[in-house]
């Protein structure tokens, strides 16, 4: 359905508005696990 909405328009702001968003999805996780296991980490480390 999003395929089909943004071929359609043609409107190339709008696509990178999605592709952009797709992106922020996909980073956020690893950001997180990321900051967990250096957390993990530090702690260990101070034992």
């Amino acid at each position: 359905m999003c395929r089909a909405a943004l071929a359609s328009e043609g409107n190339k702001a709008k696509a990178q508005a999605v592709n952009d968003g797709i992106v922020y999805l996909m980073v956020i996780p690893y950001i997180l696990v990321g900051a967990i296991g250096y957390a993990v980490y530090r702690m260990k480390k101070k034992q």
